[in-house]
């Protein structure tokens, strides 16, 4: 896509923070065009209650892309039933699949040059109905991509998952020797191509304590990660590990490393949201598409309060466009 850059923007679960967002960001000119997919009424209401202002037109596909202005939003309207900030009701859940949906589908027509989302509510989604994980695994269904991985970053590091929103029971029959050596190949291909990073350098976790203290401590180690990253290694990748995922993120290796590959959610996030909450992005590689999203959930206790901050929103949208800016 020539000149000006077009992105789709879905903000997610009505009754949290999404919306909050969605107007504070429109507070700002912005370097690209960026078009919402919402529910108008819910805008300008959200808008009112947090004293902004913001003007919103609808979204015209036959326009050549533009940026947007101070306070502009450039909608693509979505039904939806009456939405109380803070209270969930699961008469919405379709809205919000909806939403991210049809965002999909014009991305994979190559309307936009990408998706930024907006926190969602993973249990009332499943509340009414709709068996939902996550963004990553409902993006890859619908864009009938082979492998994704979940990536989070920074500007102080990197973190990648080998699972994605998996209960703990289930992580180790999860992981084997070809899915993370598939893992592997999408981080260090996204390294290169998305951050433009020429000899990326990742270092990658054990799954066990200690990384399995030579198998006294778990076997995953031995007949699943080592294979992994040696297979790895031996296609010329600078890869290093497994390493116990207590001392991995230590200060030397903060230095040298490009990216961090945990075996599991709360393996790796944590340690990321500690070192910049707020100031993260969650990238969904693999995808036949940019998508990048906030670092945070839909903080139902802060909808409508004013007191959300856009910071991550607006990462994520400069995120994206660096992205792109590589691609061309």
């Amino acid at each position: 896509m020539a000149g000006t850059d077009r992105f789709v923007f879905t903000p997610g679960e009505p009754a949290g923070v999404g919306p909050d967002i969605a107007v504070k960001l429109a507070q700002n000119s912005l370097a690209c065009e960026l078009v919402y997919i919402a529910n108008q009424d819910l805008l300008e209401t959200r808008a009112k209650l947090l004293n902004l202002k913001i003007k919103i037109n609808s979204f015209n596909f036959n326009q050549p892309p533009r940026p947007n202005k101070k306070y502009e939003i450039k909608l693509i309207e979505k039904k939806l039933e009456e939405v109380k900030p803070g209270v969930l009701d699961s008469r919405n859940s379709a809205y919000v699949l909806s939403c991210l949906e049809d965002a999909a589908a014009y991305c994979l027509k190559n309307n936009f040059a990408g998706l930024i989302t907006g926190p969602v509510h993973k249990g009332i989604i499943n509340e009414a109905g709709f068996a939902f994980s996550g963004h990553t695994e409902h993006l890859q269904k619908l864009s009938e991509s082979k492998k994704v991985v979940m990536l989070l970053a920074n500007n102080k590091l990197k973190v990648a998952l080998a699972t994605t929103h998996l209960p703990l029971k289930d992580v180790s029959k999860a992981i084997s020797e070809k899915k993370l050596i598939a893992t592997i190949k999408i981080l260090h291909s996204s390294l290169q191509n998305d951050f433009g990073i020429k000899n990326p350098k990742i270092i990658v976790s054990g799954l066990n304590p200690h990384a399995g203290e030579n198998g006294y401590l778990g076997q995953e180690e031995i007949k699943i990660i080592i294979p992994a990253i040696k297979a790895c290694q031996g296609q010329n990748m600078d890869i290093t590990g497994p390493l116990a995922a207590d001392t991995m993120f230590n200060q030397q290796n903060l230095k040298i490393a490009d990216a961090f590959l945990a075996m599991y959610h709360d393996q790796g996030l944590p340690i990321l949201k500690y070192s910049g909450f707020g100031d993260s992005v969650n990238i969904t590689l693999g995808l036949p598409f940019i998508r990048t999203s906030v670092d945070h959930g839909t903080a139902l206790e802060l909808a409508g309060t004013g007191k959300a901050s856009d910071k991550s929103l607006k990462q994520a949208l400069t995120q994206a466009m660096l992205i792109r800016k590589n691609h061309a």
